[in-house]
């Protein structure tokens, strides 16, 4: 069994903010448990991260694993009955058999001690539940991604519902800072996809198939937007630091996001208060989804010193054929050369990095890639 540690949680300097409990009813986070490092292990002195397609990341940072998203199942775009994916046409399971592949990649059930769920989308959150299955990982995200979890009995007290503002510590020296976010798309052209919305009880998974219906306007609305995550490892020679968003939309990165008429802030000062709690004036490294668009309004605030593109290669071909096709983003390419950012470009799913105190580098993940059937390092 891994070791357990307590989640101490508080809130980010002067955001004061409450949390809504699984109940609905307003509560701080109680303070909880997650696999972690123990008080005794050696100093961090890297984070190792991996891709694993659209924005599921995986994070080893001593003994501390975490995984962001986890979408590994791919449901089919026929499956919905409109271009906005706003309505299904049957209920899906989540693919055991692919999930249980990847996760014994990793090392098995042990290798994920915690997930984070940007927000409660299909391919966002849609094998969360069935990951916390298999390991046992305590989970955190929006009441949204939550609820799915619960309908496929996950236990509430392994659910983290998070707001925005709460500071985590992860293990010593670990900490993890909720930034409450948007969703991409714009009120005026997709508000379904766009505006912020949470699930207001547990969905009724089908009672001929066991799933959940995964349309945005079904069992899977965004979760309030989305929740952004400041990481920040203290190792012997200084501190390192991660920013991570797994969407996010130009139009109203500056205006509130608003939940049944509760304000949770706007984005980029969401942002700025995590960054200022946090003693940082920019981030090692940056990933993130959005273009162009997203990283004029980002770049100035987070001053990163590298950037790792995410959710650009398609969300419908089986996770088992590998990247569909290379990254390409010019625009974006150019702005962050102009900018003096390193562009981290990922080739094939499994690809992985270090960063440590001199930067970030590419290092060799052949072993997982090979037992998935991917093409390794040259």
């Amino acid at each position: 069994m891994p070791k357990r540690l307590t989640l101490r949680v508080a809130p980010i300097a002067r955001a004061a903010l409450l949390v809504s409990a699984l109940a609905c009813s307003q509560a701080t986070v109680p303070a909880t448990h997650v696999a972690a490092t123990p008080a005794t292990s050696p100093p961090i002195t890297h984070v190792d991260l991996s891709w694993l397609s659209i924005t599921n990341v995986y994070f080893q940072i001593g003994s501390l694993d975490v995984l962001l998203d986890g979408y590994i199942t791919r449901i089919p775009e026929s499956a919905f009955t409109d271009q906005g994916l706003i309505h299904s046409r049957y209920a899906v399971r989540p693919d055991s058999v692919a999930v249980a592949r990847v996760l014994t990649a990793l090392g098995g059930p042990s290798s994920v001690n915690l997930l984070l769920s940007g927000h409660s989308h299909f391919d966002h959150s849609f094998d969360t539940a069935l990951w916390s299955r298999l390991t046992g990982a305590r989970i955190i995200g929006p009441r949204s991604t939550c609820y799915q979890a619960i309908a496929q009995q996950i236990e509430a007290s392994r659910c983290a519902v998070v707001q925005g503002g709460e500071k985590f510590e992860l293990a010593d020296g670990v900490t993890l800072r909720v930034v409450r976010w948007n969703h991409s798309g714009d009120p005026a052209v997709n508000p379904v996809q766009h505006n912020p919305s949470e699930l207001r009880a547990v969905p009724v998974r089908d009672s001929s198939t066991g799933g959940l219906h995964p349309g945005l306007g079904e069992d899977f609305p965004n979760g309030g937007g989305a929740r952004a995550y400041l990481l920040t490892v203290r190792t012997p020679s200084r501190m390192l630091s991660v920013f991570i968003q797994n969407t996010a939309s130009p139009v109203d990165l500056h205006l509130p996001v608003v939940v049944d008429g509760v304000s949770y802030g706007a984005p980029l000062d969401n942002l700025r208060a995590a960054m200022r709690d946090a003693g940082l004036t920019s981030v090692d490294l940056w990933i993130a989804t959005g273009g162009e668009r997203v990283a004029t309004l980002l770049l100035p605030v987070l001053a990163p010193k590298a950037y790792l593109p995410v959710h650009w290669d398609g969300q419908y071909s089986p996770f088992s054929s590998g990247v569909p096709a290379p990254f390409a983003d010019n625009a974006l390419e150019t702005q962050l050369g102009r900018a003096g950012v390193t562009l981290l470009r990922p080739v094939q799913y499994m690809d992985k990095w270090r960063l440590d105190a001199t930067g970030v580098h590419a290092i060799s993940n052949d072993a997982v890639k090979q037992a998935l059937g991917f093409s390794t390092s040259p």
